[in-house]
């Protein structure tokens, strides 16, 4: 389920991203920056609406949403899209539609690891992100903190 993902997930590798966003219609000096740029995301719920928080050098973005229910966004490129987010198996599935442009983005759980698949007219970009343990999600989860003796 969505649980699996909840937390915060920093950007360890990026496969194909300048492709990617030059696909979307991005010009070349924001596609330069959000090269540079290794976000952080935190997913979030809250009862039955599921945020979506990402921070980067390049631009910050949030999205709140219901599963199987469009909404709006504008995207951290500048695309006001319409969205509809769905659940399958493992992955959580997010569509984005606009100016006849269609950008599916595939979240999902790998050896621990969030894998983030985005793509558009058949050009895919793999990011892949590692869980941060903050200090409120330790208090949550005790369990996956690792602790460290000290030998003398």
């Amino acid at each position: 389920m969505v649980d699996r993902l909840q937390g915060t997930w920093k950007s360890i590798s990026c496969e194909n991203f300048e492709k990617y966003m030059k696909e979307l219609g991005m010009g070349r000096a924001s596609r330069k920056l959000a090269c540079l740029a290794r976000p952080t995301v935190t997913i979030s719920t809250q009862e039955d609406l599921i945020t979506i928080k990402t921070k980067s050098i390049f631009k910050n973005n949030e999205i709140s949403f219901k599963l199987g229910e469009e909404f709006e966004e504008t995207t951290p490129g500048g695309y006001k899209t319409k969205s509809v987010v769905t659940f399958d198996k493992d992955s959580l599935i997010q569509v984005q539609d606009w100016d006849g442009k269609e950008n599916t983005i595939r979240r999902k759980l790998v050896d621990g690891k969030m894998v983030v698949e985005s793509a558009v007219n058949n050009v895919i970009c793999t990011r892949t992100y590692e869980r941060v343990q903050t200090q409120s999600e330790t208090l949550k989860h005790p369990q996956t903190v690792i602790q460290t003796a000290e030998v003398v």
